[in-house]
């Protein structure tokens, strides 16, 4: 069976877990290049598990807004998501936020899956969080075809430094050799990891 005849059932699953774990509407060629599948079948599947999950009159809804689909808080629940997002703000940022922002602020611009690749764990969530407080900044990068991650103006002038090189050791952890060849692995670049390195 190839994989453009997966059962929609799995490809219904998978479409679930991937608009979960996004936190950001997602287009459909990006949605096809995550199931697999081209992007007519990515289209077929989007417009069948919207029907299929909105006839359920749950809390959530899957959104299509042009080539932008995403699971969002149903209407009628927008002031518990508002208080859970408000919560959210207000309190502190957790250890993996901690890490994952400090790998972000010494590394970026880094990409999602670069940022996975180093903290070895799925980082939607906390780089959705983080994004809502402010602290850090997406943009499209053309060169890799996604998106990158990096610090926020606001993030600096909350630690009260005028650019981000002026971090503790900036310079030899955003170029550190050991961490760049190990995230080569993630841009399936043909690097072997040095014997005697260190883990990251």
């Amino acid at each position: 069976m190839s994989k453009h005849e997966t059962p929609s059932i799995d490809l219904h699953r998978a479409l679930e877990t991937i608009l979960f774990l996004s936190g950001k509407p997602l287009s459909t060629k990006k949605i096809a290049q995550l199931l697999g599948c081209d992007v007519r079948a990515a289209v077929a599947t989007v417009a069948a598990f919207q029907t299929t999950w909105n006839a359920r009159g749950g809390g959530t809804m899957v959104v299509v807004a042009g080539d932008a689909v995403q699971l969002a808080s149903h209407p009628d629940c927008q002031g518990i998501a508002e208080a859970i997002a408000k919560d959210e703000l207000r309190g502190e940022l957790t250890r993996p936020q901690l890490e994952a922002l400090t790998v972000i602020a010494y590394r970026g611009p880094i990409t999602k899956a670069e940022l996975e690749h180093i903290r070895g764990v799925h980082c939607g969530l906390i780089l959705r969080n983080l994004l809502m407080r402010g602290l850090i900044t997406s943009r499209r990068d053309s060169a890799r075809g996604e998106d990158v991650y990096e610090a926020s103006m606001d993030f600096l002038r909350h630690l009260g430094v005028a650019d981000i090189r002026e971090l503790p050791e900036y310079a030899a952890l955003h170029r550190n050799a050991v961490i760049s060849e190990y995230l080569a692995t993630t841009r399936g670049e043909d690097t072997a990891p040095s014997v005697d390195a260190p883990p990251v």
